[in-house]
């Protein structure tokens, strides 16, 4: 498809950021040109047809099946075609590559904090590498809001008590404005950031420079111990075992069975009894309140980390 530059816009740093231009550069052209052509059609009738006189009658019109036809079939055409891209940008969008590059977000009254999973966290400000699909893992702490990059053609609402995701692969190296586009409050104007994009050596070195912190991971199995998770999530049989838990199926005690993604396990640590897994008792404290966002992120990295196999208490 033909890449369009246009200088008003801002920079096309994605691999989706394309798709989504030609698309709207489409929708723009094809509403100009039946404006322009309806109002050229307007002002051609109003002269030809004027009324002269007081007294002229024009004759009566019957309708004409293949002009009803013709004008009904293409704008039907038309959309068509227009919602058939719309949906392959919807889904190449929703559906990040199976390797992509986890990075958690948290946005909170008026600032972003990035979570990167080796440790080193960011405030306003996120660091990838060039060329690498990353996925984001977001959450709100209070209300709602936007997670927008206008380079990447990507924007995604951040909820308070459920998590969203967005990806995105970027195609330039620089540095890109990052915004949060739903009015969250007083200061939503001054919830802004930067997307820095880097060659992947360079990310590597930025990564290790500085202070090492536990890695997300590290946090969460310390955290684990000291709530005392593993007391029934081990050999007693009281609560499953979560070793290899992460992506699995799990069957349920009011029946069915549902995939232990991210979501799933963030309402298990928070709200347990909500879908107890079958076969166990409902023992399970609720941690709703005393967990941070950033904590409950830290148990399920350290939960995703766990592969079949090995024992949850470290």
């Amino acid at each position: 498809m033909l890449a369009i530059e246009f200088p008003l816009f801002p920079p096309r740093a994605s691999t989706l950021a394309g798709s989504v231009d030609n698309l709207y550069f489409t929708l723009l052209a094809i509403t100009a040109f039946f404006s322009t052509l309806i109002f050229l059609c307007i002002l051609f009738f109003a002269i030809k047809y004027r009324r002269r006189s007081e007294d002229e009658r024009p004759p009566e019109i019957h309708g004409s099946l293949k002009l009803e036809i013709v004008w009904t079939a293409i704008p039907l055409l038309i959309v068509i075609g227009l919602f058939t891209a719309g949906v392959r940008i919807y889904y190449a969008g929703a559906r990040p590559p199976a390797n992509s590059m986890p990075i958690y977000v948290v946005g909170k009254q008026w600032m972003w904090k990035v979570q990167h999973p080796e440790g080193k966290s960011e405030i306003d400000e996120l660091h990838v590498p060039l060329g690498v699909p990353v996925r984001l893992l977001m959450t709100s702490e209070d209300v709602i809001h936007d997670f927008s990059i206008p380079a990447f053609r990507i924007k995604r609402d951040v909820l308070p008590g459920r998590y969203t995701t967005e990806w995105f692969q970027a195609t330039k190296t620089g540095d890109f404005h990052l915004f949060c586009a739903q009015y969250c409050g007083t200061n939503h104007s001054a919830m802004v950031g930067h997307v820095v994009v880097m060659e992947p050596a360079d990310f590597q070195k930025w990564l290790s420079e500085g202070p090492q912190p536990p890695s997300m991971a590290d946090s969460g199995a310390r955290l684990f111990a000291k709530l005392n998770c593993a007391t029934c999530h081990s050999d007693s049989g009281k609560a499953p075992l979560l070793a290899g838990s992460f992506g699995s199926t799990v069957p349920l005690a009011a029946g069915g069975s549902i995939r232990a993604d991210e979501a799933y396990l963030r309402e298990s640590i928070l709200a347990p009894r909500t879908r107890i897994v079958a076969g166990y008792p409902p023992t399970m404290p609720a941690y709703q309140g005393q967990l941070t966002e950033s904590q409950v992120l830290e148990l399920i990295a350290y939960l995703k980390s766990l592969p079949p196999g090995k024992g949850d208490r470290r």
